[in-house]
């Protein structure tokens, strides 16, 4: 009883045993034990040959699963993936899913395409990627053929086909030339569509333009034809302007021809004066412009001449030789430097020191002077030898 007991325990164990293996088999066969990171891809739609445990791959290498599919409220399909976490830091996180199938009857796979600048950051888990493209199988192409078939009326699609058969009968060659002069004219076209999209763009805003100078331009239309009214009906003065200028322009060409040379000198004499002009040209300005507010002022009521008259402190005389006058000013015109032309209400502009060979502010004058020359004759008469003040001691009287 005791070996019976045995043998029927070994054989459970045993049944147990290969029951395990099958199973750890069957999850090995399936990836069950086999470590993946969570993807999801929002399509449009699964398609009709999308499964689960369908591959999932980069440039033909597998690099995952289907785990399940979903679909969403809004219409569209969630394919979950499995993929392999060694493959994961070859995937970047701008990788573009496709769900492509090898044939148009075949199973359909998720393909993952590298775009031409990877992101330097891969897919990461939980991360959820847009489908681009899915292919369209044989069966809806069929479904949508049926439905299209169903309201064609079978013997108006007879005519149609015949009429197209009778009109291509006879005109292949044609038709192969015209869509091999359409062919070149595209190829001509294509590098312009760009500029043909941005003219179409911008196009709107060019007609609104139109329209809104259409009134203008259909004024000067207007003007236009009556301009060249006027030049009809006026067509012999015209004539007799055009002959007039004919005879000044030949009558203008002699004289400037006949003088050319004389014309030439005086623009050569002109040329140091220009010059002249041109370096006072500040100083100009200032004097002309300092009297636009002569010109402004308002006239006097009667006739007349307002002179305004006091007495300032006088100065010491001229000396010989230092007051002689000469020419020996530099620094160009000083307008602007001075406050001029515009001069503010109660004040005058500044003195300007320069080597001219009088200066009435020069070191040493006394200013006003009391004991005068004509002071002392007016008092006491002609008096003998030089004057006696003090500061023109030694000086001839």
């Amino acid at each position: 009883m005791a070996h019976r007991g045995v043998r029927a325990l070994v054989g459970v164990a045993s049944v147990a045993v290969i029951a395990m293996i099958v199973v750890v088999a069957a999850n090995l066969f399936r990836g069950g034990y086999t470590q993946t990171v969570p993807i999801t891809v929002v399509a449009s739609r699964a398609g009709l040959m999308m499964y689960p445990d369908a591959r999932v791959e980069m440039l033909g290498v597998p690099v995952g699963k289907v785990a399940s599919i979903e679909a969403l409220p809004t219409g569209q399909a969630a394919i979950h993936l499995a993929l392999d976490p060694a493959q994961l830091e070859l995937i970047p996180a701008n990788v573009s899913v496709d769900i492509a199938s090898t044939t148009v009857f075949g199973a359909k796979f998720v393909q993952l395409t590298p775009p031409a600048d990877p992101s330097p950051e891969s897919v990461r888990a939980g991360q959820v990627l847009s489908a681009d493209h899915v292919t369209v199988e044989i069966n809806t192409i069929f479904e949508h053929l049926t439905s299209v078939l169903a309201k064609v009326q079978p013997e108006k699609l007879n005519e149609t086909l015949g009429a197209i058969a009778t009109a291509f009968n006879g005109r292949g060659e044609r038709l192969g030339r015209t869509l091999d002069d359409l062919n070149s004219y595209l190829a001509k076209l294509d590098p312009s569509l760009p500029n043909l999209s941005h003219d179409i763009a911008v196009a709107p805003s060019v007609v609104n333009a139109y329209a809104d100078t259409a009134p203008d331009l259909v004024q000067i239309v207007d003007n236009t034809a009556q301009l060249s009214k006027s030049i009809v009906e006026e067509q012999r003065n015209l004539d007799a302007f055009l002959v007039g200028m004919t005879g000044l322009a030949e009558t203008g060409n002699d004289v400037i021809g006949g003088n050319r040379q004389a014309l030439t000198d005086v623009l050569h004499l002109l040329v140091p004066t220009t010059d002249l002009a041109n370096k006072y040209n500040e100083s100009l300005w200032c004097t002309l412009a300092g009297m636009v507010p002569l010109a402004n002022s308002p006239p006097m009521p009667i006739p007349a001449v307002v002179v305004a008259v006091n007495f300032t402190a006088g100065v010491e005389r001229y000396r010989y030789p230092q007051d002689l006058p000469k020419v020996a000013a530099t620094g160009g015109p000083h307008c602007k430097d001075m406050g001029l032309p515009v001069i503010p209400f109660e004040s005058r502009p500044p003195f300007l020191v320069t080597d001219v060979g009088s200066n009435p502010w020069a070191y040493g004058n006394q200013g006003l002077i009391l004991n005068s020359d004509a002071l002392k004759q007016a008092l006491f008469g002609p008096i003998d030898g030089p004057p006696r003040n003090s500061a023109q001691f030694g000086q001839p009287g």
